[in-house]
């Protein structure tokens, strides 16, 4: 349906949708414009603002939607026409695109609130009063592109907003690029999800390709209306080049490493960008794409396979790190295998249900996170001034879960949100986290048992490194003195926390068994999906494998970690899981060593090959043999016949003979005038006879 003829009907909200892309970009335009006049506040509250408007715009594109379930295209300009290709910049409003710009400028909204506080301490201890304008400009653009992502009603215009996302990512990651390993660790960290993401986007940019090779268009539906009659490998090429774009931006193997070194950010782009938003953008491109995927099974059951090993993977992974927003990094791109195994089922709704509620938790955990770092810098920072720091002299990292303990005293606030985060991403009763990854259990088993039990093992993993970290950040007693000293923050970061608590407890409402409010909502677009009867075996299984993550966690770390504040990290006794896994848990805490792998493999190969090219190939062949050897030697050698051969024998030799000629001919005239006029007068003479006999012998 388009515009107008849902105006027709009745009155709508739909010609506001523009502005969920152009009200972030007002936002952020006013800010590079005014922003150096203006204070921390305004700026940080201008770009809060303008996401909070495209969240209104949202709702009431969401209202709309509840007269006129079908949705519509809204045509903006004619973007580009070049022969057969046509394509306009029109946004696509209905249930699935609105369902993302919900999330999007909901959860976006209240992240741009936190980070008016996080981000003031930035300000305050690197003295750059620019670069908090700069991140604000940064976040709206993300925004911006994110809603022309899911807003797009052609695979062109996604993939406009697909790269926006990805360039945003790359500046939010680099943001604090004079920090990290060697003061360049954090850009390169930015690079690598560059440059991993564009392989990602390569893999996408081909199967866009295709589909305008073999179906003429790339807007959606003609597209979709077309795919049943194409030939089957066509549809599998589409859909396997495009998982590739999914791996990429939705941190899938095997292109999942750049998400954990992503976490080098601020901890708002963390959430942001890493948590709740971009990285769901893979869920919701197979979503959309649908009609294809229902069209390949081999398509669906290789989408199902990345999803599940993804989850169990990186679960494994983050049993064995330390860092608190490794922790939960890894933890994201376990819950993003998930939502991809899900959706490659064909089971949309519960993919894009656990996509909402992840929104929901995991920022909330990313942000109490966060929260944590700062109390803990707080306090470190409080001793550093008085002199008082940790024994030992070692290097204070203020996000080694070893280093902290006893937080829930001392951060109150902090400490219940994160419980609630924590209690909904292992699925707790009745917390968000446990009606969405039920639902997808559910699905599992009856549609793909081999899946089922790596989930099944991987939701225990989910409960376990959960409990542990909970245990080791916020139990026990305080493992440094910083910590002893840490303190809540204020408002502004405690707020937004409370929110999305809020909304992580009662997330799980919006797809209740027996009502079905999500499912019944979001197959207007997606047609193919159908309520799920709740089971309670499932559920019940499904409870006991995250109590006993939890139990089994609060047994091996509640008491290790305890009195250990007056011995230096150094003779502190090591992680328990180490004495019993060994050599497994040293895999875990290396993450599989899938970076050296990498770089053993693909990136050594291709640094020497590409010192080959550069030094051996270009230098030493092009340069130092052909150039100097080859084209040098030829030009020099050339140039010496010329100049010793053509130039001074030939050249030179016909001009000395021709002014060798020229002297004889001329001593010969000389003879001839002999300065006597009776001579002259002859020649005269003769002269004239000679033409008179010409003219009478004629």
């Amino acid at each position: 349906m388009f515009l107008s003829e849902a105006a027709a009907s009745g009155p709508t909200y739909f010609y506001l949708v523009p502005l969920v892309v152009f009200i972030p970009l007002a936002g952020l335009l006013i800010n590079i414009l005014f922003g150096k006049w203006m204070g921390e506040k305004a700026i940080g509250w201008i770009a809060s603002i303008a996401s909070g408007l495209a969240f209104v715009v949202a709702v009431l594109l969401g209202i709309s939607l509840l007269n006129h379930h079908e949705g519509v295209v809204v045509p903006l300009l004619e973007w580009i026409s070049i022969g057969d290709l046509k394509v306009a910049w029109a946004f696509q409003v209905d249930t699935l695109s609105v369902t993302m710009m919900l999330v999007v400028a909901g959860v976006g909204t209240l992240i741009h609130v936190y980070s008016i506080g996080y981000m003031h301490e930035d300000v305050r201890f690197n003295g750059d009063p620019g670069r908090f304008r700069r991140f604000f400009v940064y976040m709206n653009l993300f925004i911006a592109a994110m809603m022309i992502l899911v807003s797009a009603n052609s695979y062109l215009m996604l993939f406009v907003g697909w790269e926006g996302v990805g360039l945003c990512s790359f500046l939010l990651i680099g943001f604090w690029f004079e920090k990290g390993k060697d003061k360049i660790g954090n850009a390169i960290a930015a690079k690598k999800a560059f440059v991993t993401n564009r392989v990602g986007d390569f893999g996408l940019l081909i199967a866009i390709f295709i589909m305008f090779w073999a179906f003429g268009s790339l807007n959606f539906d003609q597209v979709f209306a077309q795919s049943g009659g194409a030939a089957d490998t066509v549809i599998l090429a589409i859909t396997l080049l495009m998982l590739i774009g999914v791996a990429g931006k939705s941190a899938q193997i095997p292109l999942y490493v750049w998400l954990p070194d992503a976490m080098a950010g601020p901890t708002p782009v963390s959430a942001l960008i890493h948590a709740a938003t971009m990285v769901t953008a893979g869920v919701y491109l197979i979503t959309r794409s649908f009609p294809l995927y229902e069209a390949s099974q081999q398509a669906q059951n290789v989408v199902a396979l990345v999803g599940g090993i993804t989850a169990l993977f990186a679960a494994t992974i983050a049993v064995g790190q330390f860092d608190i927003k490794k922790i939960l990094a890894y933890s994201t791109i376990s819950q993003l295998g998930f939502m991809v195994d899900a959706v490659g089922i064909g089971a949309y709704s519960a993919g894009m249900f656990h996509l909402v509620t992840h929104a929901f938790f995991k920022a909330v955990l990313v942000l109490a996170a966060g929260s944590v770092i700062l109390g803990v810098e707080h306090g470190h920072h409080h001793l550093e001034h008085e002199g008082k720091g940790d024994k030992g002299g070692e290097h204070f990292d203020p996000q080694d879960i070893r280093n902290m303990g006893g937080l829930r005293t001392r951060m109150k606030t902090t400490f219940w949100v994160y419980i609630i985060g924590s209690l909904a991403l292992v699925g707790i009763f009745p917390f968000a986290g446990f009606w969405s990854k039920d639902e997808i259990l559910l699905e599992e088993q009856m549609l793909f048992p081999p899946a089922y039990w790596i989930l099944v093992i991987a939701a225990f993993l989910t409960a376990f490194y959960m409990g542990r970290q909970v245990l080791l950040v916020f139990f026990g007693k305080p493992r440094s003195k910083a910590v002893e000293h840490a303190k809540e923050n204020r408002a502004l970061i405690t707020v937004p926390l409370i929110i999305l608590a809020f909304f992580s407890a009662v997330g799980g409402s919006l797809n209740l068994p027996r009502f079905h409010t999500f499912t019944e909502w979001l197959e207007h677009t997606v047609t193919v999906i159908h309520p799920v009867e709740f089971s309670i075996t499932t559920a019940l299984m499904a409870s006991v494998i995250a109590i006993s993550g939890l139990v089994i966690a609060w047994f091996i770390y509640s008491r290790h970690y305890n009195n250990l504040q007056e011995l230096p990290p150094a003779k502190r006794p090591d992680d328990p899981l180490r004495q019993w896994l060994g050599p497994v848990f040293t895999g875990m805490e290396n993450k599989w060593w899938v970076d050296e792998l990498y770089w053993a493999v693909i990136l050594s190969p291709y640094i020497s090959l590409s010192r080959f090219l550069a030094e051996v190939i270009d230098w030493r062949f092009w340069h130092d043999w052909f150039h100097d050897t080859v084209i040098g030697r030829s030009f020099r050698g050339l140039a010496n016949f010329l100049a010793a051969v053509f130039d001074l024998r030939f050249i030179d030799g016909i001009a000395n003979g021709l002014a060798s000629v020229t002297i004889r001919f001329a001593g010969s005239l000389r003879k001839i005038q002999t300065g006597y006029v009776r001579n002259y007068a002859l020649t005269v003479f003769l002269g004239v006879v000679v033409i008179i006999g010409y003219l009478i012998l004629r």
